[in-house]
């Protein structure tokens, strides 16, 4: 029997089909879930076998597909999955009928007959090690014949490629979605709907930059990439999805061992590894491929760029997917430079978050040709600012990458591209999202090639009458809502208390929980903790709004999304809780908040207390007003940088219910004064952005030197 292989909890959300948030709760909530067999602290390890006993014994255990069966397979009968790959290409063109009579040889003659089979096609892989196969791997095998006659070839390379335990991937490489993958390539189309013959990725990863080529009519694909399993996934995927075309793919690094040095390619697409300082800067200081200059060590994408150049034909096109840094960045601005004088940087066009990895940066598109003698350089740059076209709350919810947009972006970024590239001159700028810059504006001393620099600045058409009528109108609902401020100061409390401040007798909130007048809750409430609910059983609560520490801060409703890691252990919010931050962001004044029917269903932010009071012992407008003083928040508060509450150790004073009302609509009023303050400031920078922009585009006019202001 083989050993059980360990698995992490988010493999073990995976393999129940729920969220990881939703494992950690069964691990709390559940004595009898298996207990950790190795790993860290922080991050524990499984044995397999238990697990799926346990979540089979209680119904949570989805029915295996063949992928999963052969992801198990290779946790328990490791093996390096570079030498199982040429199996899955051998096995790819087979029937039925023939993998069945394959998993039902023997062990041995399984072995032999899968060695002959993959040993068939090392020719056409990256890697050149004989495959080799014993009998004990026979189950192994089985099972991965299975999964290519279920699933297909495509899904089972995939599958080794995630299995692998001894490859390790590139720092800062990333592989290029497949709906990336088809904007860049749809990019390479010329106005004629001619495709490029030859396309070249020397960073390939699992190959779909090459595949989308591949299907929009490329004949001939040649890759590289120094992560080796990820070379032979390329040349497995490519093989099956484009067997029409010439293929090769070979492992290695492309800048150090350029696995193609005579190759002229018509088109090249690629996705570097990002920030890589070891790229060879030293030992590669007199490449003849740097004729724009040696990238500095802190610019390897710089060098990549170079790469492609060198590779296409005169004329041939490049396009590549970069840091934002990468074009703004001041030790590279005298290569930007160069490329800018030779014309081969045709186009720069932003992406928003989300669009491919790392998630959170928006990423953009270099479009470069290689100059032709015959040609006369461009005289202009298009920039296309494309990040605006950001995702949809609602489509975002169960997912921790955003939806997009895909086809309104596309359609920005393709359709501003072929407008330019059919008549640069006669380009039509899109304010705000496209426009073609003469390229001596470019060459100052930053030679910052951010599109939202140039595109934002593009002048829209000026209609004065419009413009002073919508500067007009934020006046007078500036004035309104100052004539509001004015009224609610004039309502606020100023009736003096006399000689001495009013004495009175107070308590800490940890006494009013211990006697029932308060309940603390926290968005993770712990067992048995004193004055805390219990909590309620999990459920599947991603895309729901939850009110963040910032939104308290700022006086406004909920605006965060609940994601894949909340458990069902939230805390919902009801008309009448008291919310208060844990670490004070801003100003202590007001930080308590009551929640109305705006907040009522939202989840409580983890980083918030909530105080739900007995209504008919405490009235939450006076709990939040005296919450919110500043002398009780710095007497329970800790830290200097970072400074933390203690909300048990704020007090309250112990007056009354009817008297608690009284104070309860005072506050109430003061924090309506701060809420249309806000709201007053938020108009007054709105109204004077309008007006500055009006006097300095044309529209507006200064008023005369006797005139009045209003």
């Amino acid at each position: 029997m083989p050993n059980s292989a360990q698995v992490t909890a988010a493999e073990i959300s995976r393999l129940a089909g729920v969220t990881r948030a939703t494992v950690s709760n069964w691990r709390r909530r559940h004595p009898d879930f298996p207990s950790p067999v190795g790993g860290t602290e922080a991050s524990p390890a499984y044995d397999l076998a238990a697990v799926r006993d346990w979540l089979a014994a209680r119904g949570q255990l989805p029915e295996s597909s063949p992928a999963d069966e052969l992801s198990t397979a290779l946790r328990t009968t490791p093996a390096d999955a570079a030498r199982l790959l040429p199996l899955v290409l051998a096995a790819a063109p087979l029937g039925k009928e023939e993998i069945e009579q394959l998993t039902g040889l023997s062990d041995d003659r399984l072995a032999k007959q899968a060695q002959k089979l993959a040993r068939g096609v090392a020719d056409t892989l990256p890697r050149t090690d004989e495959a080799s196969y014993r009998a004990a791997e026979a189950e192994l095998l089985r099972t991965l014949l299975t999964c290519v006659r279920d699933e297909g070839a495509v899904k089972t390379a995939d599958v080794l490629a995630e299995c692998d335990p001894d490859e390790v991937s590139a720092g800062g490489a990333y592989e290029t979605p497949p709906q990336l993958a088809a904007l860049m390539a749809d990019l390479l189309k010329g106005t004629d709907d001619s495709y490029p013959g030859i396309v070249f990725d020397p960073a390939c990863g699992a190959g779909n930059l090459l595949i989308a080529a591949a299907e929009r009519g490329a004949q001939e694909l040649y890759g590289q990439d120094m992560v080796p399993t990820q070379a032979m996934q390329a040349a497995v995927r490519l093989a099956v999805l484009a067997p029409a075309a010439k293929q090769q793919v070979v492992a290695g690094d492309s800048i150090r061992q350029d696995a193609f040095p005579a190759l002229l390619a018509q088109a090249a697409l690629c996705t570097p590894p990002y920030g890589d300082r070891e790229w060879g800067h030293e030992e590669l200081a007199y490449d003849p491929r740097w004729i724009y200059g040696l990238p500095p060590r802190s610019e390897p994408e710089l060098a990549w760029i170079q790469h492609c150049l060198a590779h296409l034909t005169p004329g041939g096109t490049a396009i590549l997917l970069l840091p934002p840094a990468t074009a703004e960045r001041g030790s590279g601005r005298r290569t930007r430079a160069e490329l800018i004088r030779s014309g081969a940087v045709r186009a720069v066009m932003a992406l928003p978050a989300g669009a491919a990895s790392p998630l959170h940066i928006g990423l953009h598109l270099w479009l470069l040709r290689r100059p032709h003698e015959q040609s006369a350089p461009p005289q202009q740059l298009l920039f296309v600012d494309a990040s605006g076209s950001q995702p949809d709350r609602a489509t975002m919810r169960g997912s921790r990458r955003p939806a997009l947009d895909w086809p309104a972006i596309e359609k920005i970024v393709v359709e501003s591209w072929r407008r330019y590239d059919s008549d640069p001159d006669g380009f039509e700028s899109a304010p705000g999202t496209a426009r073609a810059v003469p390229l001596l504006e470019l060459l100052d001393e930053s030679v910052d090639l951010t599109p939202a620099r140039h595109t934002r600045v593009a002048p829209a058409a000026i209609q004065p009458d419009a413009q002073a009528a919508a500067a007009e109108e934020l006046r007078e609902r500036l004035r309104r809502a100052n004539r509001q401020v004015a009224t609610l100061v004039e309502a606020a409390p100023t009736t003096s208390a006399g000689t001495a401040p009013r004495p009175w007798r107070s308590a800490a909130v940890a006494d009013l929980l211990r006697g029932g007048a308060l309940t603390l809750l926290r968005s993770r409430p712990t067992r048995g903790s004193l004055g805390q609910a219990e909590p309620e059983p999990a459920k599947e609560i991603t895309g729901e709004t939850v009110l963040t520490a910032r939104d308290v801060a700022a006086r406004r409703t909920a605006s965060g999304i609940a994601d894949e890691t909340y458990s069902g252990e939230e805390v919902r919010i009801e008309i009448g809780d008291v919310i208060l931050p844990e670490t004070l962001l801003d100003n202590p004044a007001g930080m308590a908040r009551v929640a109305t029917e705006n907040d009522a269903g939202s989840l409580l932010g983890r980083t918030l207390f909530l105080l739900r009071p007995d209504p008919a012992r405490l009235d939450p407008w006076f709990l939040a007003g005296f919450l919110s003083a500043d002398a009780n928040v710095n007497a329970a508060s800790v830290g200097t940088s970072i400074v933390r509450v203690d909300a048990r150790r704020l007090r309250i004073p112990l007056l009354p219910l009817a008297e608690q009302q009284r104070y309860g609509r005072a506050f109430r009023e003061l924090y309506a004064l701060r809420s249309a303050a806000d709201a007053a400031q938020r108009l007054a920078e709105e109204t004077a952005a309008a007006l500055a922009a009006g006097l300095t585009n044309g529209a507006l006019l200064p008023p005369e030197a006797n005139s009045t202001p209003d």
